[in-house]
């Protein structure tokens, strides 16, 4: 019987990481593959789709600034529901721990429609960090029905939590499928990495390190010493820094007020996905407090400083791909230097393994939505 397998998605991360599932679906005569996108990040979103050549089926309007978490769930939640009572699919794919993620697990339990939870089983073991989504991941796990784990570490964490084995698939991470497809399109089409074109050119002979920062818990005195720890690597003057802004003003205000004038220092807009995946092939040094760059990295051989307490991605730290070191500046700056100037130390992290997966993620996916019974 073909079945209805409806994805939603509303930010930016879970569009990178679900366009590859995406085309899976669309090319499997088996079902018919629907989109819903929640409206979460807006533009950010469109702009990823619109790349990756997918028109959503259903899209909801734009998200009111400002909103609460409370207040963006529950307008997610609705969204979601109206959704799903429209199309009554058979599966609900999921990813990953936003709001459009909660609300889509919830709006699927009501409705007693099977959830797929892709990337399923991340922890950092901390409910505050990060926060909300540490709760998110925990609570979908409750609800989902399948639970496609990226690794080993991911699945025996959903195992230690009563998830019934035969439930949980290690399946890979899709963002390594994403990232393969990005630049290889990026092989035949290098206009497409046309802004960081630019940005290479402003920093030529310099060494380019990429600075990304949004994290709730990091908001304050976190975002304050990230900007303190950039100033003072903007001062060796053998570096361009290229920060991309998040739209939050809790973040972009106070690096704007520290870093704007600073001629090694590029704030810049959000970039389009492909230009985002030159910047990290190109860097020699990632600073950021993200989650999925903490795995697009490794598989690009770049070395990444999480600028966090915790992760709920250790792999990349026993890999040796990654190394937790905060938002203290004096620590950012020392370990940055070591990398920057001890090329031994840089090369055993770049050519560390890639935890995340081989890129064949989606495809495994897309046959257990349409293999496992329901």
């Amino acid at each position: 019987m073909r079945r209805t397998i409806l994805t939603v998605l509303g930010t930016r991360p879970e569009a990178i990481k679900l366009f590859p599932l995406l085309h899976a679906l669309a090319a499997d005569p088996r079902c018919e593959s629907r989109l819903c996108v929640t409206g979460q990040h807006g533009a950010m979103v469109d702009a990823v789709l619109a790349q990756a050549g997918i028109v959503p089926d259903r899209a909801c309007g734009p998200v009111p600034p400002g909103l609460s978490v409370d207040a963006l769930t529950a307008l997610m939640l609705v969204r979601v529901g109206a959704a799903l009572d429209a199309e009554r699919p058979d599966w609900v794919v999921l990813q990953g721990d936003t709001a459009t993620a909660l609300a889509g697990a919830l709006a699927a339990h009501g409705r007693q429609i099977p959830i797929a939870h892709v990337e399923a089983g991340l922890r950092s073991g901390d409910p505050r960090q990060p926060w909300p989504e540490e709760w998110n991941r925990k609570a979908i796990a409750a609800l989902a029905t399948l639970h496609c784990a990226p690794t080993r570490r991911a699945a025996d964490a959903l195992l230690a939590e009563a998830v019934a084995p035969g439930a949980i698939h290690v399946t890979g991470n899709t963002v390594v499928d994403a990232l393969r497809w990005t630049t290889a399109r990026l092989a035949r089409e290098p206009a497409l990495g046309g802004r960081m074109a630019a940005l290479e050119r402003r920093f030529a002979g310099l060494h380019i390190v990429a600075v990304t920062a949004h994290r709730r818990e990091n908001w304050g005195k976190g975002v304050d010493g990230i900007a303190t720890a950039i100033e003072a690597l903007a001062a060796r003057g053998d570096l361009g820094l290229i920060v991309p802004l998040h739209p939050n003003p809790a973040v972009r205000g106070p690096l704007q007020r520290r870093l704007a004038g600073l001629a090694s220092v590029a704030l810049v807009e959000p970039l389009d996905y492909p230009d985002f995946t030159r910047l990290l092939s190109v860097a020699r040094l990632i600073l950021t407090d993200s989650g999925g760059v903490q795995e697009e990295a490794p598989a690009l051989g770049t070395p990444v400083l999480v600028l966090r307490d915790t992760t709920e991605r250790p792999e990349g730290l026993v890999a040796g791909t990654a190394r937790l070191v905060g938002t203290d500046p004096a620590r950012i700056v020392a370990e940055a230097a070591r990398l920057l100037d001890d090329p031994a130390a840089h090369r055993a992290m770049a050519r560390a393994h890639n935890p995340y997966g081989d890129g064949q993620a989606a495809a495994r996916i897309a046959a257990l939505l349409l293999d496992v019974a329901l």
